[in-house]
C-alpha cells in the first residue's frame, strides 16, 4: 500500500512539475539549462479533444474540401493553366536542378535531388475554383532508389491538408520476359523492370481513399506553388485543371454511336500476367494450379496469374494493351478469384485508354465468392457494360482504391483517438496504479466518462452497419467490431469497476487499429481478361465439373511429386539450405548460376527449408546440407557446442572477413574460441520521432536518457508518452556484461547490473511509461506516442503504412548514457529477432568450397544486388538488413535517415551466448513484472532472477563438460569483451 501511494505521488509530483515548466519563467530557465530542451515557443494547452489538436496539425482533405465547396468553391470553370517545369522562380539552397534535355525533351526541369529540397512557381489564377494538378515527368532510370518519387505541395506557404504532404508519383514497371526455368522445369518468378518514361499522373492521396484526383481551392491572383522532396526526376510540365466530370453509364450510353454495326470479330483474350506496364514492382505473379487457368502446365510450376495479395493496396495500377479489329460495342470480363478474405468484397478504378468511362466504374466491386469465376463488368442487375472502341490499339488499366471504405475508416480512426483519450483520463485519474483497495464512482469522479464511452458504442455500430452496407454483407471486419461493442458494453454494465480493468481500453484500440489495416487491403487475382463483341456470348471462364475432378486427381498425384526435396543431394554439387521463403532460394539460386559458378567452378543447389526443424533431425541422421542460410540467431551456437558446425576461424582469410562485419555481430556465434556462424542479417533499435508534434510543444530530439526524462512530464501532460523499452538497452549502455568472461555465471550480480535494472523498471515505476505497447505504428500515427524506440521493421511499416507522415517523422540514434568524458555510450543489441546467420556444418565433405560460398555470399556485390532484386521483386516492405555495412549503405536509404542509423550501427554489440544463456530472457522478464506490476523490491527480484540463471548456467556447463560434478568450472569460454564503437561505419559517415 506505501509504495502504491507512493507512485501516486510521484505522478502528481511530475505533473505539478510539467505545469510549472510551461507556466513559471524561472523553471522554464531551469529546464533549458540543465538539459537540451528549448522553451517550448507557444503555450501547451489541454483542450476538451485532448492532445489532438496537438497531435493532427493539418487537417484531412475530406474535412477541407467540404469546407471549401460550403465557402463557395466550384469545379465548375473552364480555367486551366500549364505552367514549364523549367520555370521555377525560387529554389532551396542545396536545391540539384538544370534546365536541360532529358529523355528526347528539351528544356525541361532535370532536378537531382539528393536530400530534402524545394522549387518553387509563380502561378496567375484568373477564375477562381477547385483545381485538379497534372504532372508530366520522368524518373530517373537504373538508381538504386527504385520507389516512387515523394513530394510535397504547398500554396502560399501552407500545405492546406494532410495528404498534400504525401503525395506519390510513380513508376512504370515490367517483368522480364520469358520466364526461366530451373532445373526442375519450374519457372522461377521473374523480377520487374524500370520501364519508365515521360508519364502524366494526376495528383491523389497515397492510400487510394478517394476515388478522385486530389483538388486544390485557388482562388484569383497569384500564388506561390512549392514542391519539395528528395527523390530525383525530370518534370516537363505542371498543369492546373478543372476535375473531370464522369457521368453515369446510361448517360454515356445515349451519347455514344448509336447505328454501330454488329461485330464478328472473336473474342480478345488477354493473359493478365502479360501486362504492358504496373506502377509498383512488388505486384507480381502466382502460381495457381486451378485446371482452367492458363497457362496450365501438369506437375510444374507456372507463374499463370497475377497474385492478388500483392495486388491488393494504395494505388497500385496495372495496365494491359490489346488490338481491337472492328470499332464498335465490346463487353469485358474478367476470370478473377476474390476469396482471399471471407466474405469481403474489393475495389477497382477501370479505366480505358487512361480514362474512367463512366461513374459506375470509378469504384467497381468485386464481391466475395470461392474459387476461380467468370465475371463481366456489369451494373447491379447484372447486364453487362457496352465499351465503344476505336479500331486499333487500346488499354484497359485497373487502380485499387479503398474510396467506399474512406468514411468507416476515418470513423474508426475517430474511435481510436477517443479511446487514447479516454484511457489517458483514466490514467490521470487513477495515476497508473491498479489498486483494488479503493472504491470508484465514476461518473462523479471522471464526468462525462460514461456518456463518451456509450457514445463511443453508438458510433461503432452504426459504423458496422455501413460496413455492411458497403461490402453487401456481414463479414469478419463488420464482426470484429461486434466483438469491440461487446467489450464495451461489458464495462458500461459495471462502470465504477473500470478503474481495476484500465488494460481493456489499450486492448479495445490494438483490435481497431488491426481492423482499419485490414480496410486497406483490397486482393484480387486475376488469370485473364476477354474483350467480346457486345453481340456475342461470352466464352466458358470456369472448369467445368469434370474438369474440376480431373483436376484435383491431378494436383493430389503431383502432391506426391516433391517439386524440391532437400534431402535430394548430389555429391558432386555444394547443397545449401536456405530457411526462407521460395523467391529467397530462387533468387540466390539464380544469382549462384550466372557469377559464382562461372568464377569458382562449383556448382550449387540451393534447397527451400521449409521448417528449420527439419535440420536438427537431418543433422540428427547424418545427412545435413553443407552450408546452412537464413539460420536463426541461436542455431550456430546450438550446433556448434554439439560439435555440429564448422569453426570458421579455421580458414586462414578468416581474420580479412571478420573485418568487414562489426565486431558485435559476431558475438552470437562465438564458442570455445571459434566463431561458428557468419552474420547475415542485422537489425537494431532506433529512435522515431515526430518533427511535427516535438515542434508544436517546444521539444528537441534528446541525446541522453536524462534528456528523455526532462521531457516526459511535457508529453504526459498532452495525453501522450515514449514507448515501453527492452531490457538490452538499458543493461548495455549502462556498461553491463551479461555474462562473466568465463561463462560461468550471469554478470549481472554487480552494481551495474542492479543500477541497470532499476533504471529500466523506473521507467514505469517512477516516470510513468506504459508498460506494455500493442501497436508502435498505430501510436506513432495518432501521435500517442510521438517519440520512441523501434527495430528497423518499423522504419518500413512508417514508410508504407502512414504516407501521411511523409516528411514529418524522423529518426536518431537511440538515448544514451553520459560518460565522465562527455561522450554518450548508446550500446545496443538486436535481440536476436531479426539476427540471421549463415553456417557450415560440420560433416560437410567441401569445408574450403562451402567458405569460398560464404564469402561470395556476403560480398559487398552480391549482398547490394540481392537487396536490390529482393526490394524490387516485392516491395519496401522486404527491405534486406544485410550485415555488410559497404552493401548496406547502397541500398535506397534515405540519406539523412541512413546517417542516424550508422551513427547506431557502430554501437551494435549482440549478446554472447553461454550454455543455459536461453535462460536469461524469461527470467529478466519475470523480475521485471515482480517489480513493475507486483511492487516488489527492484534489488530483491533482479536477484531472484539471478539465482535462476545461475542454476541453469551450471546446470548446462556440467552437461557439456565445462562444469564438474560440484559446479566448479573446468575450463572457461573467455567470451570476447567488446568496449570501443565498431569504426568501420566512420567512411561512410557524413561529419
Amino acid at each position: 500500500m506505501e509504495l502504491k501511494a507512493l507512485r501516486r505521488t510521484r505522478t502528481w509530483v511530475s505533473m505539478m512539475l510539467a505545469i510549472a515548466c510551461l507556466a513559471g519563467p524561472g523553471l522554464s530557465t531551469f529546464a533549458i539549462d540543465s538539459g537540451t530542451l528549448p522553451k517550448a515557443s507557444t503555450p501547451v494547452v489541454e483542450t476538451e479533444a485532448g492532445s489532438q489538436s496537438t497531435r493532427n496539425l493539418l487537417p484531412a482533405y475530406a474535412e477541407v474540401l467540404e469546407g471549401w465547396k460550403k465557402n463557395g468553391a466550384s469545379v465548375n470553370h473552364t480555367g486551366k493553366i500549364t505552367i514549364n517545369g523549367a520555370s521555377i522562380s525560387a529554389k532551396s539552397p542545396n536545391a540539384n536542378t538544370a534546365v536541360e534535355a532529358y529523355k528526347g525533351k528539351n528544356g525541361v526541369l532535370v532536378w537531382s535531388a539528393k536530400s530534402d529540397e524545394w522549387v518553387e512557381y509563380d502561378l496567375d489564377v484568373t477564375q477562381g475554383g477547385l483545381y485538379a494538378i497534372e504532372l508530366s515527368y520522368h524518373p530517373f532510370v537504373d538508381t538504386r532508389d527504385r520507389k516512387p518519387i515523394a513530394l510535397s505541395l504547398s500554396v502560399d506557404g501552407t500545405a492546406p491538408y494532410l495528404e498534400s504532404k504525401s503525395l506519390e508519383l510513380y513508376r512504370h514497371w515490367k517483368d522480364k520476359m520469358p520466364v526461366v526455368r530451373d532445373d526442375n522445369g519450374d519457372e522461377i518468378r521473374p523480377a520487374a523492370t524500370d520501364v519508365s518514361g515521360w508519364q502524366t499522373w494526376e495528383l491523389r492521396d497515397m492510400s487510394g481513399a478517394y476515388a478522385d484526383a486530389l483538388l486544390w481551392n485557388l482562388t484569383p491572383g497569384k500564388h506561390k506553388i512549392r514542391l519539395s522532396g528528395s527523390d530525383p526526376m525530370a518534370l516537363e510540365s505542371i498543369t492546373f485543371k478543372a476535375p473531370d466530370v464522369i457521368a453515369d453509364y446510361a448517360t454515356v450510353r445515349k451519347d455514344q454511336p448509336k447505328d454501330a454495326a454488329a461485330i464478328e470479330a472473336e473474342p480478345i483474350v488477354i493473359e493478365a500476367e502479360q501486362v504492358a506496364w504496373k506502377n509498383d514492382s512488388s505486384i507480381t505473379l502466382a502460381f495457381d494450379n486451378d485446371i482452367a487457368n492458363s497457362p496450365y502446365v501438369r506437375g510444374k510450376i507456372s507463374y499463370n496469374t497475377l497474385d492478388g495479395l500483392h495486388w491488393s493496396s494504395k494505388n497500385q495500377e496495372i495496365s494491359w494493351n490489346f488490338e481491337v479489329p472492328e470499332a464498335g460495342f465490346y463487353k469485358i470480363a474478367l476470370r478473377q478469384q476474390q476469396s482471399f478474405v471471407s466474405n469481403r468484397s474489393a475495389f477497382r478504378t477501370i479505366m480505358i485508354n487512361g480514362k474512367v468511362p463512366f461513374s459506375e466504374l470509378k469504384a467497381y466491386r468485386f464481391p466475395y465468392a470461392t474459387g476461380w469465376k467468370g465475371r463481366a463488368l456489369a451494373n447491379e442487375a447484372g447486364e453487362p457494360f457496352e465499351f465503344y472502341l476505336q479500331k486499333g490499339t487500346n488499354a484497359i488499366s485497373m487502380r485499387v482504391t479503398q474510396a467506399p471504405l474512406t468514411a468507416a475508416a476515418v470513423d474508426m480512426d475517430k474511435a481510436i483517438a477517443t479511446l487514447v483519450k479516454l484511457s489517458a483520463d483514466l490514467r490521470t485519474l487513477t495515476g497508473g496504479v491498479d489498486d483494488k483497495n479503493r472504491t470508484w464512482d465514476l461518473k462523479k469522479d471522471l464526468p462525462g466518462f460514461v456518456e463518451q464511452l456509450q457514445s463511443l458504442n453508438d458510433n461503432l455500430a452504426a459504423t458496422r452497419e455501413q460496413l455492411i452496407a458497403i461490402n453487401g454483407r456481414s463479414d469478419a471486419l463488420s464482426q470484429g467490431l461486434v466483438t469491440v461493442g461487446k467489450d464495451i458494453e461489458t464495462l458500461l454494465k459495471y462502470p465504477d469497476e473500470i478503474p481495476y480493468d484500465a488494460g481493456r481500453m489499450n486492448k479495445m484500440q490494438g483490435k481497431l487499429a488491426e481492423l482499419v489495416k485490414q480496410l486497406s487491403s483490397q486482393p484480387l487475382q486475376l488469370d485473364r481478361l476477354y474483350i467480346v463483341p457486345a453481340n456475342k456470348p461470352l466464352p466458358k471462364m470456369e472448369a467445368t465439373f469434370t474438369e474440376r475432378i480431373q483436376g484435383s486427381l491431378i494436383n493430389f498425384l503431383n502432391s506426391f511429386r516433391s517439386q524440391e526435396n532437400a534431402t535430394n543431394t548430389d555429391d558432386k554439387v555444394l547443397n545449401i539450405w536456405m530457411n526462407r521463403g521460395r523467391d529467397y532460394v530462387n533468387l540466390l539460386q539464380s544469382m549462384a548460376n550466372e557469377s559464382f559458378t562461372p568464377q569458382t567452378g562449383i556448382k550449387v543447389k540451393v534447397n527451400l527449408l521449409k521448417d528449420d526443424k527439419l535440420l536438427l533431425l537431418m543433422n540428427a541422421a547424418g545427412m545435413a546440407p553443407d552450408v546452412g542460410i537464413g539460420l536463426t540467431a541461436d542455431t550456430p551456437f546450438d550446433y556448434a557446442i554439439r560439435n555440429g558446425a564448422y569453426n570458421l576461424k579455421q580458414f586462414p582469410d578468416f581474420e580479412e572477413v571478420f573485418k568487414q562485419f562489426a565486431p558485435g555481430a559476431w558475438m552470437p556465434y562465438y564458442y570455445n574460441g571459434g566463431y561458428y556462424g557468419l552474420p547475415e542479417t542485422q537489425t537494431f533499435s532506433m529512435m522515431f520521432y515526430r518533427k511535427d508534434i516535438l515542434q508544436s510543444l517546444g521539444l528537441s530530439v534528446p541525446d541522453t536518457w536524462d534528456d528523455v526524462y526532462r521531457m516526459l512530464p511535457v508529453l504526459q501532460q498532452n495525453g501522450m508518452n515514449f514507448t515501453p523499452v527492452e531490457h538490452g538497452i538499458f543493461m548495455q549502455m549502462h556498461g553491463l556484461e551479461y555474462f562473466k568472461q568465463d561463462g560461468s555465471r550471469t554478470g549481472l550480480n554487480t552494481d551495474k547490473g542492479f543500477e541497470a535494472f532499476k533504471a529500466w523498471t523506473d521507467l514505469q515505476n517512477k516516470y510513468g511509461i506504459d508498460q506494455k505497447s500493442d501497436n508502435f505504428v498505430q501510436h506513432f500515427r495518432d501521435g500517442s506516442y510521438p517519440i520512441g524506440i523501434a527495430d528497423l521493421n518499423g522504419y518500413l511499416q512508417l514508410t508504407v503504412a502512414a504516407p501521411e507522415l511523409n516528411g514529418v517523422w524522423g529518426v536518431a540514434p537511440i538515448p544514451g548514457v553520459k560518460q565522465p568524458d562527455g561522450s554518450v555510450v548508446r550500446w545496443t543489441g538486436g535481440n536476436g529477432g531479426d539476427q540471421f546467420a549463415s553456417a557450415i556444418f560440420q560433416n560437410t565433405k567441401k569445408p574450403k568450397e562451402s567458405w569460398e560460398f560464404l564469402k561470395w555470399w556476403m560480398s559487398e556485390e552480391v549482398q547490394e544486388q540481392y537487396g536490390t532484386d529482393l526490394e524490387t521483386l516485392n516491395g519496401v516492405t522486404f527491405r534486406w538488413y544485410t550485415s555488410n555495412v559497404d552493401a548496406f549503405v547502397k541500398l535506397p536509404w534515405k540519406e539523412e535517415d541512413l546517417q542516424a542509423i550508422l551513427e547506431q550501427w557502430k554501437w551494435f554489440r549482440e549478446v554472447g551466448k553461454v550454455p543455459g544463456s536461453y535462460y536469461m530472457e524469461r527470467e529478466l522478464l519475470n523480475a521485471w513484472t515482480r517489480t513493475v506490476i507486483g511492487g516488489e523490491n527492484y534489488r530483491t527480484s533482479l536477484e531472484t532472477a539471478i539465482k535462476e540463471v545461475d542454476r541453469e548456467i551450471v546446470r548446462k556447463n556440467q552437461e557439456f563438460h565445462f562444469a564438474d560434478a560440484n559446479g566448479q568450472l573446468l575450463r572457461s569460454l573467455n567470451l570476447p569483451v567488446i568496449t570501443k564503437p565498431w569504426e568501420g561505419v566512420d567512411k561512410y559517415v557524413k561529419k
